[in-house]
């Protein structure tokens, strides 16, 4: 478990039950898997993403085309990062004429959905985009509001929300961090 932990909010059984109702409302929002892609954003948005397509594939039968959209120079605040992680833009599928569901961790200020927004439209243009997250934990500066959502969770500004995946933490959960000064 992370370091610092005031609360566990999701654990592995929670996570799957999340993931497999988002799965069920994207396939039935979308009306089935035709023409849906889903677009996961670096790091851990990526693991979902290929999680979700495995739902969808389990559900309807057929694969969706999984992409990686790296955000890292479509920040607002890239100038002021002196190293950004860059990782790789995989997009293997041309987004034109397709509903691309973007898929992501957690949803916060909403200022990492307006980057991948952008980083996506480079690649064509989407007849619709949809937004899929784990976890909202509110505090938004932007007016974005994500389409299907694992669990709401209130936190206050200074609390930070840690997602925790076997593919990249070893372990599935999701936590909320203590405040400075509580640890």
């Amino acid at each position: 478990m992370a370091v610092g932990t005031k609360a566990v909010v999701m654990d592995e059984s929670a996570i799957d039950r999340a993931l497999t109702r988002i799965a069920h409302e994207i396939v039935e929002g979308n009306r089935g898997a035709e023409g849906l892609a889903l677009a996961g954003i670096v790091t851990r948005g990526s693991v979902l993403a290929d999680r979700l397509a495995e739902q969808v594939r389990a559900i309807e039968g057929v694969s969706v085309p999984v992409g990686t959209i790296d955000i890292s120079f479509y920040r607002d605040d890239v100038a002021t990062r002196l190293n950004p992680e860059v990782h790789r833009t995989d997009i293997p599928f041309d987004p034109a004429g397709r509903c691309v569901v973007l898929v992501d961790d957690v949803l916060y200020t909403g200022r990492t959905i307006r980057a991948a927004l952008d980083a996506l439209m480079d690649y064509g243009r989407p007849s619709c985009v949809r937004l899929a997250v784990l976890v909202d934990r509110g505090h938004r500066e932007l007016p974005i509001r994500a389409d299907y959502v694992g669990k709401n969770v209130p936190t206050s500004g200074r609390e930070r929300v840690k997602v925790l995946l076997k593919e990249t933490d070893a372990e599935d959960a999701v936590v909320i961090l203590a405040e400075r000064g509580e640890e």
